[in-house]
């Protein structure tokens, strides 16, 4: 099976909206949350929209890398970044944000623009179940960012010791 052309997971974390976007928008930290990206490293000095960063990942057997692009960065709102494969688009992911009573609602959403047929050939030989997989991945990045930012502020929005 191969990757749904669209998924997407919400949770509500005990922060403001400001400091959820500060922790998602250091694409560093996100081999603290994704259970399949490894690691990723900006390779320009722009964090900000046109801004790229490389991307490792794994799942099972498959390892890969990948180029992203920042599409979207309006702190507080949305951050939101383009996989490229050979200068296209192929995948975007987009966290959107907003305000709620005692913190701030996250929505994760997946979209694939384009498999390329190699990639598609390795999630149907190496990945098995690759839609729930990703759904599963999608919601346990959710569930870790929301730890860490619980973690780091308290409900005032003041970072703890």
């Amino acid at each position: 099976m191969t990757a749904p052309v669209t998924a997407t997971v919400e949770t509500h974390i005990d922060a403001t909206p400001e400091q959820v976007y500060a922790l998602i928008n250091d694409v560093t930290r996100m081999g603290e949350w994704s259970p399949e990206c490894v690691t990723c490293t900006w390779t320009s000095a722009n964090h900000g929209v046109g801004g790229r960063f490389r991307g490792r990942n794994r799942s099972g057997l498959a390892r890969w890398a990948t180029t992203a692009e920042v599409v979207v960065a309006d702190p507080g709102r949305e951050f939101a970044f383009t996989t490229l494969h050979k200068g296209r688009d192929a995948t975007r992911w987009r966290y959107q944000l907003s305000a709620e009573q005692h913190g701030t609602h996250v929505r994760e959403t997946y979209e694939a623009v384009y498999i390329p047929p190699l990639i598609r050939l390795v999630e149907q030989l190496l990945i098995r179940d690759r839609a729930e997989q990703l759904a599963h991945g999608m919601r346990t990045t959710l569930d870790r960012l929301k730890t860490t930012a619980e973690n780091t502020f308290d409900t005032s929005g003041s970072a703890t010791a």
